[in-house]
């Protein structure tokens, strides 16, 4: 490596270590640590006194028995359980704030708000969807599902390319972005400094001296371990706009636990990208980090991209006093040639009732009839997801699973093999990627269905997170992903029932003691 470049690399990684040694980001940490313990002194304290026990004791099993019958899931529920059973006071204190916080209540309305606002937004749909029941039937009812809990629509002309690679979807939005003419909004979970930065950045610096209008959104819980404080200072500087979604603050708020996971790039509301690439060198194999590193991505080009474009501005209008669509949200195009199937870009939101993200997940499960594979870095499952993978096997249908050969993070390791017996006895196939880390999240079943995204199989994706995902139907990109299994199948180490059963005793009892808390990670 050439030493200025070697000089620069050194400056960054000093700049980013004193920003968070320094920075808000200690600040932040150590002033909600301090909180935290006294909280957990003072509710300590109570607890224990002789003149509250036997109150403490009754009002623990009025509120269990209410905790019971709330329509959380199962796991959920069993975990809150514990925690209140070993820390009664503290434990239903820490459930009340996280349900009833005040901060996530106003955040809950604004975004309900908006998206009441912007709903005419979305293209009506009365023949297409008509249509798809006469011609359809196996597809038509989720279609309806997500039109009617979502808001989100079904699109034909529209056209797919899938990569199985971050290099190859990294090559192809400079591409298009070197081509935008409008606007380019980007919404990513990671940006970091580094050599795909770097050429995302000087596409976008050029673009905005243009006149083109550049917008990016980045999660504030991320940002703060890999970007300095002042970042957005300085792309406002190069004439770029900035938000950080949900900055850390010193207080405490259930709001930092609903983070913006999305991955979204729109280019002229022509052409968009959605999937598990993060703007930062190990998602394209410029930096090391637990071996090769598998992502996947798709570029939608056509109608499907309004709903994108719409996902976005969605966000971006949260801290907006006047909240403008129309311009960016074009008109349907001329037909494609080689567009064939249908498409639904759709997104999921911490802040609704809804488990859009699971639902879509496990309607794929059980519509499947020959196979469903899954790509997945973490297995963090309820007990619905356990009984679908489960069912489908024992009916006859193949699913297999794709892991991570090296786990970037022990406790979800260990969480995933907590699973291994009870699959693999079903029938269930799990496959580790021994090259590395698989981030890829992909669903494939049948020939006909796919959905690629950034939803992992974890709690926190399926339940507290801002997720996006874009579901495929008989569209000619499902082959290409159909073939990147059958290109990856034979690079993994299959985990037999012998082998699940052969775990190593610790392994096991850590992933059941981590089971218990696995709700709340």
């Amino acid at each position: 490596m050439p030493e200025k470049e070697t000089t620069k690399r050194n400056t960054r990684s000093k700049r980013g270590f004193l920003s968070v040694l320094f920075g808000r980001g200690a600040v932040a940490a150590l002033m909600l640590l301090a909180q935290a313990a006294f909280l957990f002194v003072v509710f300590g304290r109570l607890q224990y006194s002789v003149y509250l026990t036997g109150t403490v004791t009754a009002l623990t099993a009025v509120f269990l028995a209410y905790l019971l019958n709330t329509r959380s899931d199962p796991s959920v529920k069993l975990t809150w359980a514990v925690v209140i059973a070993v820390a009664p006071v503290f434990g239903v204190l820490l459930y009340l704030f996280i349900t009833f916080d005040v901060g996530h209540r106003m955040e809950q309305r604004l975004l309900q708000s908006i998206e009441a606002e912007s709903a005419p937004f979305m293209p009506a749909q009365t023949e297409l969807t008509s249509r798809l029941e006469r011609e359809e039937p196996g597809f038509a009812p989720l279609v309806r599902y997500l039109a009617e809990a979502n808001g989100y629509a079904v699109y034909e002309n529209t056209n797919v390319t899938y990569f199985p690679q971050g290099e190859d979807k990294y090559q192809a939005m400079l591409r298009q972005m070197e081509q935008a003419e409008k606007f380019i909004f980007l919404e990513y979970f990671i940006v970091e400094e580094g050599e795909m930065w770097d050429g995302v950045l000087d596409i976008l610096t050029r673009k905005a001296a243009q006149g083109v209008d550049v917008r990016i959104l980045y999660d504030g819980t991320c940002s703060i371990l890999r970007l300095p404080a002042s970042y957005p200072k300085t792309l406002r500087a190069r004439g770029i706009q900035c938000k950080v979604f949900a900055p850390i603050r010193p207080f405490i708020s259930t709001s930092y636990n609903n983070r913006d996971h999305r991955k979204i790039l729109v280019v002229d509301g022509k052409v968009g990208f959605t999937g598990g690439v993060n703007l930062a060198d190990e998602y394209i194999n410029r930096r090391e980090r637990f071996g090769h590193w598998k992502d996947a991505s798709v570029m939608l080009r056509g109608d499907a991209v309004r709903s994108l474009t719409l996902m976005f501005l969605r966000l971006w209008n949260a801290g907006e006093k006047e909240r403008v669509y129309e311009p960016y949200l074009i008109e349907p195009t001329a037909a494609l040639p080689s567009s064939q199937g249908w498409v639904i870009p759709y997104g999921d939101s911490p802040l609704d009732d809804e488990y859009t993200g699971e639902m879509v997940y496990l309607d794929m499960i059980a519509t499947a009839r020959d196979y469903v594979y899954i790509m997945t870095p973490y297995l963090i499952l309820d007990n619905e997801m356990v009984t679908a993978l489960c069912f489908a096997a024992r009916r006859g249908v193949d699913v297999r699973l794709v892991l991570p050969g090296i786990p970037d993070k022990k406790y979800a390791n260990l969480l995933a093999k907590s699973h291994y017996r009870v699959l693999t006895e079903a029938g269930v196939r799990i496959f580790e990627y021994t090259p590395g880390f698989v981030h890829s999240k992909v669903f494939v079943s049948d020939d006909i269905r796919a959905v690629v995204g950034t939803i992992n199989l974890d709690y926190r994706s399926l339940y507290l997170h801002f997720e996006c995902a874009a579901y495929l139907y008989k569209v000619p990109a499902i082959r290409d992903i159909l073939r990147d299994f059958a290109d990856t199948f034979p690079r993994c180490r299959e985990i037999t029932a012998l082998d699940a059963a052969s775990l190593p005793l610790s392994t096991r009892l850590m992933g059941w003691i981590l089971k218990l808390a696995a709700p709340l990670m």
